[in-house]
């Protein structure tokens, strides 16, 4: 599973909108969208906020560790 289907993964089990996310990590929707479809890869910066938004460790959204 890659990073965009991973975020898809956790945002559906949130049960959350991507607007939603992307409002709280501070990017546009349409950033946050082509963060799930796989077309852009997030920041550094918010690759943090995404982990702690979803309470996931980096190693998991980066396909290190198949746990979170």
């Amino acid at each position: 599973m890659n990073m965009g289907q991973k975020l898809k993964e956790l945002r559906m089990e949130k049960g959350v909108l991507q607007k939603d996310v992307a409002k709280a990590i501070g990017v546009t929707t349409s950033a946050y969208a082509n963060y799930e479809q796989g077309l852009r890869e997030p920041s550094n910066q918010i690759l943090v906020s995404l982990c702690l938004y979803y309470g996931v460790s980096s190693d998991y959204l980066l396909g290190i560790k198949d746990e979170y």
